[in-house]
């Protein structure tokens, strides 16, 4: 597509009048042939006078000209089409349309700036069939008019969202309809709707979510956390919906109140009812407005709601032609309410970053942008601050005021050095104008004014909850959140109450419903706990519930159901980290061992080895008295991930002491694992018979243990050991056993393994019809587990095939993908994993197809994929 014109432009917007009537009475179907027909007699009459289509977003229509005259003659013409075309059912399409010159800014195919907006705020101000001109369009145009067009003022007029009145005018024609009703604006209807000194930003979801529900509804509740956006949001929805109530729509502030009596009185002064003599103000009021069709806004209840629910309550049972529209961070609970959850502004996610094109629609990001512009004239984003945009609109949650704070300091910070200052974001975000309301003026003022609104319980709780990170249970807020002030029995209600107080999100799945805190508020509320006496015993909690639970789980990870556990594991990782943390640095070594232990091989099946390494270090290396057992199983851990990373010197340490420990206890099954592990190490060193004689030995213990999952184990370490030797009939005979022992335990990871070594042998004997079906189900298997370091394994056996089977160029790409995940994880591919799989050979078949700087870049490629993509990779492109 060619590049977009430049400078000075005539933009026409245009839209259907009651779209949505249409809708209803065409249907679906219907109303799509009528909307395309539509937009060709648009698009053809723009061609005839050179306008260049820009957008058809949903019943719209948007065009440019590089003449002013021009486009007023396509709007005439267009016009003239619409009325002349047969609509089915005589429906007749009623296009309102509006016209403005300006500059607007250009970027990845498409047009954005205040001249953009302007131009569809005048045509939304239209009715259908009329055309309107800004004053900037009529100075360009009015020298080279179609004939028998004339333009003709209609006055200065407030349209929604803009900060200065516009003087608009109308196109005349003898094929137009001269008359047509006062305009949509906002001086057409009574209102006290002051102009807007910035820009609305997004929320075009929420907009139509919103009208639709006053549509069907006479109470609408905007809810949502401070900052959120509620109150910017009813005052857009009140100026859109301002021409639907010949009464007037009126915004109601009572932020400022503290006096819950004076609220009909307010609202009785700002509509301008003069208070009766022997009645009360809300009867008053109520016998006022009994007759009216009005709109009342009513800004900021929370801390006023019982009083705002009995007013709302009165008022729309006694004005039948009344509807409410409240702001509030928790609903006024009475009969036919409808509540709304506004949401934070949508964001990116920094580690995926998107193009330029694509990060520019994240509502959060234009925005920022935009404010920021304002704070420094000429602010864009480009290549060089697109990653940090991203990073603070991510990190602030999306939430507006947060990010309108942080874009004012763009006068004096770069975008990098704001997202560096934002673990202080309480000092960092203040400066907000100084005419907005206290609270708005820094977040902290925000966050003050929600919790001041808190009971002491639940004040209690709120802060206590800061301990979790990524989320929590209801059971995990009973074990942590019960204590002094705060019964047990309490805390369900208390999460209830805190939650519609916007203090907390939740999110419900069949088997649990999870709670949670936008960052910014759970900040917020660390400091709170930081700042009271209840911080060490709310960790304490926090720290015997992660305990437990791990210690729970772990007998489930090597059995029928471990997928279930490996899953509620990752789900509750980051509170076992922040477990873990709290115990290095405050903790004994007893609880902090124990949860090591439980979960090492969460960490070694799902590719944590460095982190587990480290916090079995970690662990490992604390004084203290420590249950013997305890100790043995967290040394296990970490010989295992010691070993999978290459570390034999420490791996062989850590199992040798565990087998000691083990041996004094009497712990046979401890044993047979220590033995297994030393038998590992020496297997990934090469030495083959020392492999042998300790899984030998581990295996005698089979007839003390039976059938057990560390016997499973052993049999898969064999039959590893036995390939590498090339004895593949006792490869093939251990298989058999091997499947058996494992489907008898259910367990499903030893299977997978089994079923991998299956496809390895195939792969070895040269039966590559058999080995790619077991392989590639092997690699979903493992996907589906989450084990990425058998990710790796799988990912190798496949590229090891398609070298085989002559497809070299597919081989290095898989390879490159192994070596580079592998590295990722801290877990590469050992020699004797490599021999195993006869690595060498069927690289040096790929290198011999391919040659060595050809197979050098597909490796290449390869090494670029990440998980994901390699896994997407393999399973498709290698069918």
């Amino acid at each position: 597509m060619s590049a977009l014109p430049s400078g000075t432009v005539t933009i026409l917007f245009t839209d259907i009048e009651g779209s949505t009537r249409l809708l209803e009475r065409l249907g679906d179907g219907r109303y799509a042939e009528v909307l395309e027909e539509h937009r060709r007699l648009l698009r053809r009459a723009c061609d005839g006078f050179g306008g260049r289509e820009i957008s058809t977003p949903g019943d719209a229509f948007l065009a440019v000209f590089a003449r002013a005259s021009d486009a007023v003659g396509a709007a005439i013409a267009a016009q003239q089409a619409l009325a002349r075309h047969p609509w089915p059912d005589e429906s007749g399409v009623r296009v309102r349309m509006g016209l403005h010159a300006g500059e607007p800014t250009s970027a990845s195919g498409d047009y954005g700036g205040i001249d953009m907006h302007r131009s569809a705020r005048i045509c939304a101000a239209g009715h259908g069939g009329q055309i309107l001109v800004s004053e900037a369009a009529k100075s360009l145009a009015e020298a080279h008019l179609p004939p028998e067009t004339r333009l003709q003022s209609i006055g200065l007029h407030r349209l929604k969202d803009l900060q200065r009145p516009e003087h608009l005018f109308q196109v005349f024609h003898p094929d137009l309809r001269p008359a047509f009703p006062p305009l949509r604006s906002l001086d057409a209807h009574p209102n006290n709707l002051g102009l807007q000194l910035s820009s609305f930003v997004g929320r075009e979801r929420e907009l139509r979510d919103v009208k639709a529900a006053l549509q069907n509804g006479r109470l609408i509740t905007l809810s949502g956390p401070g900052g959120v956006g509620k109150t910017r949001l009813a005052l857009q929805v009140a100026a859109e919906v301002l021409h639907e109530f010949d009464d007037g729509v009126w915004s109601v502030e009572l932020a400022s109140l503290s006096d819950p009596a004076l609220v009909p009185q307010t609202v009785a002064m700002t509509l301008g009812v003069q208070e009766a003599p022997h009645d009360s103000p809300l009867g008053t009021l109520v016998h006022a407005l009994r007759a009216r069709r009005a709109l009342i806004v009513l800004d900021n209840c929370e801390h006023l709601v019982d009083a705002c629910a009995r007013l709302a309550e009165a008022l729309l049972r006694g004005c039948s032609g009344l509807k409410i529209l409240a702001t509030s961070r928790e609903p006024l609970a009475i009969p036919g309410e409808a509540v709304y959850t506004v949401p934070p502004f949508t964001v990116p996610d920094p580690a995926t970053l998107p193009a330029l094109a694509a990060l520019a629609k994240y509502e959060a990001v234009r925005l920022f942008v935009e404010r920021a512009g304002s704070s420094k004239p000429g602010f864009t984003m480009d290549t060089a601050n697109a990653s940090a945009i991203a990073q603070a609109c991510y990190r602030l949650d999306g939430i507006p005021l947060a990010l309108e704070l942080a874009a004012a300091r763009v006068g004096t910070l770069t975008v990098t050095q704001i997202v560096e200052r934002l673990d202080a974001r309480f000092g960092l975000l203040t400066g907000g104008a100084r005419t907005a309301l206290p609270r708005h003026q820094t977040l902290r003022a925000t966050m003050d004014w929600s919790h001041d609104l808190l009971s002491s319980k639940e004040q209690a709780l709120f802060r206590r909850l800061a301990v979790f990170a990524g989320g929590f249970t209801l059971e995990a807020a009973e074990a942590v959140g019960a204590g002094d002030q705060v019964p047990g029995d309490d805390v369900l209600e208390l999460l209830a109450q805190l939650l519609a107080k916007s203090l907390l999100v939740a999110a419900g799945t069949d088997r649990e419903v999870r709670y949670g805190m936008l960052e910014t508020v759970r900040q917020y509320s660390q400091e709170r706990l930081d700042a009271s006496t209840d911080a060490a015993a709310a960790q304490e909690r926090h720290q015997r519930y992660y305990v437990e639970f791990a210690e729970a789980a772990e007998p489930h990870l090597e059995g029928p159901e471990q997928l279930v556990w490996l899953d509620r594991i990752e789900t509750e990782h980051d509170n076992l980290r922040a477990a873990l943390a709290w115990g290095a640095g405050h903790g004994d070594a007893e609880p902090m061992l124990r949860l090591c232990a439980a979960l090492w091989w969460f960490w070694y099946v799902r590719g944590y080895h460095s982190e587990g390494r480290r916090w079995l270090g970690d662990a490992l290396a604390h004084t203290g008295k420590v249950s013997p057992a305890v100790k043995a199983r967290a040394l296990d851990g970490a010989g295992t991930l010691a070993a999978d990373q290459g570390d034999y010197t420490a791996a062989l340490a850590c199992f040798e002491q565990s087998l000691a420990i083990h041996r004094d206890t009497g712990r046979t099954a401890g044993v047979a694992r220590a033995l297994h592990g030393i038998g590992r190490v020496a297997w990934r060193k090469g030495d083959y018979e020392r492999a042998a004689a300790r899984y030998e030995e581990a295996l005698a213990l089979r007839g003390q243990l039976g059938v057990s999952v560390i016997i499973g184990q052993v049999l898969n370490s064999l039959i590893t050991l036995a390939m590498a030797r090339g004895e593949h009939q006792k490869a093939a005979a251990l298989l058999h056993e091997s499947l058996v022992v494992n489907r008898e335990l259910g367990n499903k990871r030893a299977v997978v393994v089994a079923t991998g070594n299956l496809g390895i042998l195939a792969l070895r004997l040269g039966n590559y019809a058999d080995a790619a079906p077991l392989i590639r189900e092997t690699l979903a298997l493992r996907r589906e587990l989450g084990d990425r370091r058998g990710v790796v394994s799988e990912l190798v056996a496949l590229g090891l095939l398609r070298a085989a089977e002559r497809d070299a160029a597919q081989a290095a790409r898989l390879l490159g993908a192994a070596e580079a995940i592998g590295e990722s994880i801290g877990a590469p591919l050992s020699s004797s994993e490599r021999a195993v799989a006869d690595y060498d050979r069927y690289v040096a078949i790929a290198r011999v197809d391919l040659g060595e700087e050809a197979l050098a870049r597909e490796w290449a490629v390869g090494r670029t994929m990440t998980l994901e993509q390699a896994l997407t990779y393999a399973l498709t492109e290698t069918e």
